[in-house]
C-alpha cells in the first residue's frame, strides 16, 4: 500500500510523463502548433517542469499571463519562444525584449511602449490580439486601422516583429464561438490589407481544440489539456485521451474511534449515526482544498471512497470510514487519475460548484510537489 514520504503530512505530485503525452496526443488530434499554457505556476504543477514537459511533448512555444512568470522560465534556463499577453498600466517592456518575450499586445499604447522597449538590433515580437465578443482585453475593430498601420510602420523600420493576431474564445456555444472565429477572420483580413502577414494565428484553447477543427489555424493553446483536466462537462479526461498529471494526497494523521452521536469537526454539520471510526487528514482550505465542498469531497483511503465528514478547516478535515480498519500514516488520496482508482479533480469541481481547473491551480505552496515520470 502507497505511502507518502516520512514526515510529510501532504504533497501533490506532478507526472511530468502524463503532460508530455498529453502534449503529443493533442498535436495529432489538432494537427497544429502547440502553444503550452504554464500560466499561474502551471495551472499549479510547477511552471518550469509543466514547461520542460510540454517542449519534450512537441510544444514549440509556451504561453504566460504576464512578464513575471516569462522572466521566471528565463532565469530557469527555457529558451524557447514564450508569449506574455496580459500587462500593468504603464508596464516597462524593455526587460522583457532584452530577453526575447514574445509580447501579447492589445491597444495602440501598447504597441508603441512595446517598440520603445525594441534595441536597435532586435525588434520586438509581437502577438497582436483582436477583441471578438469575450470583452476582455484586444484591439477593438474600431481600432483595427490605427493600431495595424502603426505596427506596419513599426515592423518596417525595425522596431517590431509580429509573429501572430490571437484572440480567445468564449466557449459559449459553438454558435458563438463561430461568430467570434469570423470576427477573427475579418480582422486578419484587415490586417493583410496593411501589410501585415505573420506566420501565426491562434484562438483556440482546449476546449475549441477538440471541438471547433475549423478554429485551429495551425496554432492551439493548449492550457488544462496539458494537465489532463477535460475542459468539458459530458467528457471526462479518459474520454478525451488525456491523463490527468497531478495527485493529492495527504497522510491519515489521526485515527479516533467514536459512538454514535458524535459531533465532527466546526459546527457539528455531520454527526456519527453509529459506532464509527474516524480519521483526520491534514489537508484543508489554506492548502487549496475547497472549503465549499466541505460534507461532499471525495476520498479514497485503502481502497476504498468515502466523503468529508463535516466542515474542511484551514489545515485538516475528517473521514468516517466506518469499520474500515485504517491506521495512522496511510494515504488518503483527494483526486487523481480516476482510471488508476483516484476520484477526479472534477469530482471536487463539482462537490465545491466550481470547475477543475480551479482546484488544481489554487492548491498552495504548502503542499510540496513532487516530480514523477510514470
Amino acid at each position: 500500500m502507497s505511502r507518502l514520504p516520512a514526515g510529510a503530512l501532504r504533497e501533490a505530485t506532478v507526472d511530468v510523463g502524463a503532460i508530455e503525452d498529453n502534449v503529443r496526443h493533442l498535436r495529432r488530434l489538432t494537427d497544429s502548433e502547440i502553444i503550452a499554457v504554464v500560466k499561474a505556476d502551471g495551472y499549479g504543477h510547477g511552471a518550469v517542469r509543466s514547461a520542460l514537459a510540454a517542449l519534450a511533448g512537441g510544444a514549440s512555444r509556451l504561453g504566460v499571463s504576464d512578464i513575471t512568470e516569462a522572466l521566471a522560465l528565463r532565469r530557469a534556463g527555457i529558451d524557447a519562444p514564450v508569449v506574455a499577453w496580459l500587462h500593468a498600466p504603464g508596464a516597462d517592456f524593455a526587460e522583457a525584449a532584452a530577453h526575447g518575450i514574445e509580447l501579447g499586445i492589445s491597444s495602440l499604447d501598447q504597441l508603441q511602449k512595446a517598440a520603445a522597449g525594441a534595441s536597435a538590433d532586435r525588434p520586438v515580437a509581437l502577438h497582436l490580439k483582436l477583441e471578438t465578443g469575450l470583452s476582455r482585453n484586444g484591439i477593438a475593430p474600431d481600432d483595427y486601422r490605427v493600431v495595424f498601420a502603426e505596427a506596419a510602420r513599426l515592423e518596417r523600420i525595425g522596431r517590431v516583429r509580429v509573429v501572430a493576431l490571437f484572440s480567445h474564445l468564449s466557449n459559449a456555444s459553438d454558435d458563438d464561438d463561430r461568430a467570434a472565429l469570423r470576427v477573427f477572420e475579418e480582422g486578419v483580413a484587415v490586417a493583410a490589407s496593411f501589410g501585415l502577414a505573420p506566420p501565426l494565428r491562434h484562438i483556440a484553447a482546449t476546449h475549441a481544440a477538440i471541438d471547433l477543427p475549423e478554429s485551429r489555424l495551425g496554432c492551439v493553446r493548449i492550457g488544462i489539456g496539458l494537465y489532463g483536466l477535460s475542459p468539458f462537462t459530458d467528457r471526462s479526461s479518459a474520454d478525451l485521451g488525456l491523463r490527468p498529471a497531478m495527485t493529492l494526497r495527504g497522510a491519515v494523521a489521526a485515527v479516533r474511534r467514536v459512538p454514535a452521536g458524535k459531533g465532527v469537526s466546526y459546527g457539528y454539520d455531520y454527526r456519527t449515526d453509529r459506532d464509527t471510526t474516524l480519521v483526520l487528514v491534514p489537508v484543508g482550505y489554506a492548502d487549496g482544498v475547497p472549503r465549499q465542498a466541505s460534507g461532499a469531497g471525495p476520498v479514497v483511503i485503502r481502497g476504498q471512497r468515502f466523503t468529508v465528514a463535516g466542515r474542511i478547516a484551514m489545515d485538516q478535515f475528517v473521514v468516517d470510514v466506518g469499520d474500515t480498519p485504517v491506521t495512522v500514516g496511510d494515504e488518503a488520496v483527494l483526486f487523481g487519475d480516476p482510471t488508476l482508482g483516484a476520484p477526479s479533480a472534477t469530482e471536487w469541481a463539482d462537490a465545491a460548484g466550481t470547475i477543475n481547473y480551479e482546484i488544481v491551480t489554487r492548491i498552495g505552496p504548502r503542499v510540496p510537489r513532487r516530480q514523477v515520470a510514470e
